[in-house]
């Protein structure tokens, strides 16, 4: 494991935290401390501590499984301290230890802990990586889930809360009474509009416990959008093995992510902001060209790419994408239905952004796991796909590489590609009768399940039927053969 101790010999080649460990203070609590949020929001952080000591993280996990007990174990046994890998696709590679996160807390652990801090007026943010399924928002309504068990439970029981909206709508609760600021709620997550519906889920938690409370909250926080972008693979023990022998360390938690990164963030805070334009975030009035760009070219591209290469049993990002047919699919696909129908914000170009993707998406060093980028593919369709496939429906465009990738995904959730092999796909968001639709033999079934709910009040049929087409093909014949031509 690292230290502080380690910190005073480090190897050579490894970058050192630029500040005094001892010398920063907590100004942020993170909920969801996973390898995306180690690798971006605490990078960001990172760089500007050195001159603004007053804003390091103090990380929270929300569950209580085994898993969970033992990233509390690790993060606290290493200080919170950590190594980050940074490699470009030439391979070239840059090492640093990471000290931004100062303490990780698991709530079900100490509840009271987590509250003591989210109440303290030093704590001025309180971000989130909860993933694009996680704000418990109804799908067929829109609005926030008062039926799910846990804010049921929360709801009845509320200064004892479980879930992120108790924890954050009970600190606020505290900070009104004792005369404290709100503080600003900044959701990292894939999400378009991210901060509208972090707006929308806590205000919906908030008035039905107090509507009082939902209207000082409503007038006194803020919930900036965002759009965050960067490859972050799961680190495997092998890539971890690998990882440590190349840095010269003995890290239980290194991480790896390629050298690009990007934040565009609402400038719009509560009660200040750290410096994090120094660290090259983008502060901007409205974010929402950017976020376009980013969910409809980077995130739909990769899913786009990787639903059938699970099928073809490719294990890995960068594999898939040195197959010649599925490079050109996601060419068309970025070339012919999402670049027409998308406006790029100012200083960039569709087709450079193309290209950086495409290249991106290459980095071997990143092992980026195929199945990683389908999971929870219910959330990524609606908000990465939907778009598109609305603006290709009303303008009776061409749809044959959307029918496709649809096609791929619902034979992806069957479990088995075409060379026999079988693999787990991960659908948090669907319960039994979901299960149930997407593991469905027949070919229409499954067209019935909320992952299309973002376009079905539209004129379904012709793509429908495509759909079904493609899936008779692809089970039939193979992917390669339903591929677009």
């Amino acid at each position: 494991m690292i230290t502080r101790e380690t910190l005073k010999s480090l190897p050579a080649s490894v970058q050192a935290p630029p500040y005094d460990i001892d010398g920063i203070r907590p100004g942020i609590v993170h909920f969801g401390v996973g390898n995306f949020f180690r690798a971006h929001e605490a990078f960001y952080v990172e760089q500007i501590l050195e001159h603004a000591p007053d804003w390091a993280i103090v990380g929270v996990g929300l569950t209580g499984s085994d898993r969970s007990k033992k990233k509390a174990e690790e993060f606290k046994a290493q200080d919170c301290l950590y190594s980050l890998t940074e490699t470009a696709p030439s391979g070239k590679s840059t090492v640093r230890v990471m000290g931004a996160l100062r303490d990780y807390l698991l709530a079900p652990a100490d509840p009271e802990a987590v509250l003591k801090h989210l109440a303290d007026p030093a704590i001025r943010i309180v971000s989130m990586t909860i993933t694009e399924g996680g704000y418990n928002i109804n799908e067929t309504t829109g609005a926030f889930d008062l039926e799910n068990a846990a804010v049921k439970a929360d709801l009845q029981n509320p200064e004892k809360p479980s879930t992120v909206f108790g924890y954050v709508v009970e600190a606020l609760r505290r900070r009104r009474e004792a005369g404290t600021k709100a503080f600003t709620v900044m959701s990292c997550d894939n999400l378009r509009h991210n901060g509208n519906v972090a707006r929308k889920a806590f205000l919906g938690y908030a008035k039905a416990r107090d509507p009082e409370l939902a209207k000082w909250i409503e007038e006194n926080a803020t919930f900036p959008n965002g759009m965050v972008d960067r490859i972050t693979p799961t680190v495997s023990a092998a890539i971890a093995k690998k990882l440590n022998a190349a840095s010269g360390l003995d890290d239980d938690l290194p991480l790896v992510a390629e050298d690009f990164h990007q934040w565009v963030l609402e400038d719009r805070f509560a009660d200040g902001r750290p410096p994090l334009e120094k660290a090259g975030v983008q502060l901007v009035d409205d974010v929402t060209d950017w976020e376009h760009v980013k969910i409809r070219m980077l995130n739909a591209g990769h899913i786009t790419l990787c639903f059938p290469a699970i099928l073809l049993g490719y294990e890995n990002v960068d594999e898939a994408i040195e197959d010649a047919d599925l490079l050109a699919n996601l060419k068309n696909y970025l070339n012919k239905d999402v670049i027409p129908t998308l406006k790029a914000p100012p200083g960039m170009t569709l087709e450079g952004y193309r290209d950086s993707v495409i290249s991106r998406f290459s980095n071997k060093a990143m092992s980026d796991q195929t199945l990683r980028i389908a999971s929870d593919g219910c959330s990524k369709v609606q908000v990465f796909w939907t778009e598109t496939v609305r603006r290709a429906l009303e303008g009776k465009r061409d749809l044959s590489r959307i029918a496709f990738g649809i096609a791929s995904y619902l034979e992806m959730l069957r479990g088995r590609d075409e060379k026999g092999g079988t693999y787990e796909s991960s659908e948090p968001t669907y319960g039994e009768a979901e299960q149930k639709l997407a593991k469905a033999d027949d070919f229409e079934s499954a067209l019935k399940l909320p992952a299309f709910d973002g376009w079905r009040n539209l004129d379904t049929t012709e793509l429908d039927q495509k759909v079904i087409a493609l899936r008779k093909i692809i089970r039939e014949k193979g992917v390669k053969a339903a591929l677009p031509g």
